[in-house]
């Protein structure tokens, strides 16, 4: 990418109006590895496709389960994702000890969104480069829900999406799809 003046620190704004440090990190997630989620009534599926680097490395995880009914598959950067999950875990667990039941999926998603909008908005860190498919199953309504986020602090509820390398294709079949 070409690189200029204005994306040194994530909190200094271009001519054109554009935070550069925010756009590469949604880059990253766009050379990241598929994702796929569906959800029907009663079920989430994620599905992700491995890819290594060379022939000489493993395969990086994609699928990372962060409670009993909540799963993410990850698009981008795995070491920024593994410290998302970290949070998530950390959270759900705070919210089984304090109120003795499962967290509503909401309600994490909305904690994830504002973690992610809110490294756009200060200069010690730049933005996770990772986006986030996100399949929970709430607990009080046994309906199951599908989360995406991306690095810029948005979070969307699909019924099927698909992040990263080439989703655009696999958004296009599955809109084509009859769900629900």
């Amino acid at each position: 990418m070409f690189r200029n003046q204005y994306d040194t620190d994530v909190t200094v704004w271009s001519p054109e109006g554009r935070l550069l440090q925010v756009e590469y990190a949604m880059e990253s997630v766009k050379q990241g590895s598929a994702c796929v989620g569906l959800v029907s009534e009663t079920h989430a599926v994620l599905g992700a496709l491995k890819r290594s680097v060379s022939e000489l490395s493993s395969h990086q995880q994609k699928l990372i389960e962060i409670d009993d009914g909540i799963a993410m598959g990850i698009a981008g950067l795995t070491a920024d994702a593994r410290s998302l999950a970290k949070y998530m875990r950390n959270e759900c667990l705070n919210h089984k000890y304090v109120y003795g039941s499962s967290i509503p999926p909401h309600l994490l998603m909305a904690d994830l969104a504002d973690k992610h909008q809110r490294t756009t908005q200060t200069y010690v860190r730049r933005p996770f480069g990772v986006g986030l498919l996100v399949a929970a199953m709430d607990g009080r309504t046994s309906t199951p829900h599908l989360y995406q986020t991306c690095p810029s602090g948005n979070l969307y509820e699909y019924y099927a999406s698909a992040i990263g390398a080439r989703s655009q294709s696999a958004r296009t079949y599955l809109e084509n799809m009859s769900i629900r």
